[in-house]
């Protein structure tokens, strides 16, 4: 990456194949503050239910939009149609068509999205270096009431099938939980953080390691807890 505040974080992405950007140096990097955080995090109240994730106490809220993303940084819309869970990625969805609602058009023109974007290009340049990178996003709301523990990821550990998986935390309330576990390719434990400021991101090379979220529940009884998130993926458009 040519910021070379990044470069120890980058090395640990192409070595181990997690790092983890603390918020500060991601709101630096962005030029993102407060205000920004919280006027990127009002799109998510435009989110709409998951149909396809059915737990006890649990709301699962997304959108899901995808575009192609040149090592230029040219940002090519791709038209809306069906998420298809990659061969080796999450077993619970392989070969299943899933129909999401879109991006709304807000989303998709919000500056600090492109700004994530170029970030993220940046990143995966060190696990490699396509003419043009497929970028699916995916914005996620999760509302957890206090009935049984709600969970985040269906399908367990897993993988995407994708290049690099990135998590960035957007906004958390009452939330106790929800804690982000990266392993090695054959189970073993590498990486486990829980992300709670705004602006936190963790980044992944899911060619080479699995991933999984624990259970999210509410801190304080008689509200829900709250967890937005922004997982966006880069795969090397073939």
């Amino acid at each position: 990456m040519t910021d070379h505040h990044l470069e120890p974080l980058t090395r640990q992405l192409s070595g181990p194949g997690v790092c983890l950007v603390p918020a500060e140096e991601t709101a630096r990097r962005l030029g993102a503050g407060s205000e920004r955080w919280a006027a990127f995090d009002r799109h998510w109240d435009d989110l709409v239910p998951d149909p396809y994730v059915h737990s006890p106490g649990t709301l699962r809220l997304r959108r899901y939009g995808h575009m192609g993303l040149r090592r230029t940084g040219e940002r090519r819309p791709r038209p809306h149609g069906a998420f298809l869970e990659p061969g080796d990625g999450n077993p619970l969805y392989v070969g299943r068509e899933r129909h999401f609602a879109p991006l709304t058009d807000a989303f998709a023109a919000d500056p600090l999205l492109a700004d994530i974007l170029a970030f993220l290009g940046e990143a995966a340049a060190v696990l490699a270096d396509p003419p043009e990178w497929t970028v699916g996003i995916h914005p996620f709301r999760m509302l957890a009431t206090s009935g049984p523990p709600g969970t985040y990821a269906p399908g367990g550990v897993h993988r995407d099938g994708v290049t690099l998986v990135s998590s960035l935390l957007v906004d958390r309330r009452n939330a106790d939980g929800g804690e982000s576990a990266v392993y090695h390719a054959d189970g073993a434990p590498l990486f486990r953080t829980l992300l709670e400021r705004p602006g936190t991101l963790l980044l992944g090379d899911d060619r080479r390691t699995l991933h999984g979220l624990s259970a999210l529940r509410p801190q304080a009884p008689g509200r829900p807890a709250h967890h937005d998130a922004l997982v966006i993926t880069l795969t090397e458009a073939g």
